[in-house]
């Protein structure tokens, strides 16, 4: 029989349903959120799908992860009567469902106009740019998660608040965790085996039931879907086992944020290594040096792909292990970029501002584009960072945004936005996070009434 991952063309998708005796598939694709959304497909519609596409509503693009219909969009809305978009289904996305015995998985992306909306298909569009320029693009994520001894309920009924994690105290790089939790992890192994997001190496992180796991490095198409699927089955898996996870960057002031850092590397289409000459210092070369100045320069613009909540400021403070300011560095992870010397397979650049609740497509876009648009422009970064950047003071065009809404008004005039990602997308998703500022700005905190109910 086919296996699911050997899958490449519509014949092979349409063999491997055939084989397994299907009458459903589950299909899905990523919202602008990273959010994956879908549906089971009978065998009939799935097959005619294969061939012609099908159609899903476009409130996908429409609407915020809590299903709240944007006002200030203009690609869809109450105005356009919210039509359907065309949308592809991609057969070599297939994979096994392990918690639906032989159900198949299948992703799939916007095409036509709404495919300059569509996350995956913005980061496509990025690659093939790279390739223009004669490089292949490697990237592998790794994100810090916490788990709790909750369920969806449990955890409104607490307000949540008072959650359970499932381990106390702080205690990285346990042994001791993992060993009494180690069918735990064994689970977590498997899942990313069977649904090829092979987990590189997985460990505590610092905090009460925060674990964090490195995402094997593939080409960066499929690193992207790797780490969006990776984030989707975690939860699930976690809510199967009565438990909860949560990618939000940060959700307590009592304990760290959770990142989502991205490594790249650029390969020449001869295989070479683009970023490691042995000669130079750290064994960086000139390519990778560009690469680091077109990062550095774009990151205040491009912040709201890389931190695309109101969440995602919580963590971005001084001394709780995020960045402030778009710093760089040699082996050094107190700088948003930290360059990673090695040999000419591991050279490469750790994106270390990213969070974990960042759209993995938009993130690594954002990454990718600003490095392209560096060695394009042969731009040279700021001088590195030794020591704690945490300490140091930069240059005010090096401090990152400090709110949601900031960092909106920064990509809706960045130039390499603009150019590299498209004026749709830099509209739209712009609009989507100045909304997501909106609905924040509508709700009192429990710090405003304790601070100002009684004493103002």
């Amino acid at each position: 029989m086919l296996d699911p991952r050997d899958v490449k063309t519509i014949a092979d998708a349409k063999q491997i349903v055939d084989e397994r005796g299907l009458s459903h598939v589950k299909v899905g694709l990523f919202d602008m959120d990273g959010v994956m959304l879908g549906k089971y497909m009978s065998k009939d519609k799935f097959f005619s799908s294969l061939e012609k596409g099908f159609a899903f509503c476009d409130v996908i693009l429409g609407w915020d992860v809590k299903d709240q219909l944007y006002d200030n969009v203009k690609y869809t809305g109450w105005h356009t009567g919210y039509p359907d978009a065309p949308v592809r289904i991609i057969p070599s996305s297939c994979r096994p469902l392990p918690f639906e015995n032989d159900m198949l998985l299948f992703m799939a992306e916007l095409d036509d106009q709404a495919a300059a909306l569509c996350p995956r298909g913005v980061l496509n569009s990025v690659i093939q740019r790279a390739k223009d320029m004669g490089f292949d693009v490697n990237a592998a994520f790794e994100y810090e998660f916490f788990l709790f001894r909750e369920t969806p309920q449990s955890a409104r009924d607490k307000g949540f608040r008072d959650l359970s994690p499932i381990t106390p105290d702080y205690f990285g790089y346990s042994i001791l965790r993992n060993s009494v939790y180690s069918d735990l992890y064994h689970q977590i192994l498997a899942l990313g085996e069977s649904m090829d997001f092979p987990i590189e190496g997985i460990h505590t992180e610092t905090g009460p039931g925060v674990l964090e796991a490195a995402i094997a490095v593939d080409k960066a198409q499929n690193a992207a879907d790797k780490a969006a699927l990776f984030k989707t089955f975690i939860k699930v898996w976690a809510q199967k086992h009565d438990m909860m996870a949560t990618f939000m960057a940060k959700w307590s002031p009592d304990w760290p944020g959770q990142s989502g850092h991205i490594h790249i590397s650029l390969n020449h289409h001869n295989g070479g290594s683009a970023f490691f000459e042995e000669e130079q210092p750290y064994q960086m070369s000139d390519l990778q040096r560009h690469f680091v100045a077109g990062q550095q320069r774009f990151m205040p613009e491009l912040m709201s792909m890389i931190a695309p909540t109101v969440n995602s400021y919580s963590r971005l403070i001084p001394g709780f292990w995020a960045p402030t300011h778009a710093t760089w560095g040699v082996e050094n992870r107190t700088t948003a970029l930290r360059v990673i010397p090695g040999s000419p397979k591991s050279q490469r650049v750790e994106y270390r501002v990213g969070a974990a609740d960042a759209n993995p497509f938009l993130a690594l876009a954002a990454a990718l584009a600003s490095g392209l648009y560096g060695i394009e422009h042969q731009l040279e970064p700021e001088s590195q960072v030794r020591g704690n950047a945490y300490d140091q003071s930069h240059a005010d065009h090096l401090s990152l945004p400090k709110t949601l809404f900031e960092a909106a008004q920064n990509l809706k005039k960045s130039e390499v936005a603009l150019e590299y990602l498209g004026e749709s997308f830099v509209q739209h998703f712009s609009a989507s996070r100045e909304w997501e500022e909106r609905e924040y700005r509508k709700h009192i905190s429990d710090w405003e009434l304790d601070r100002y109910f009684e004493i103002i």
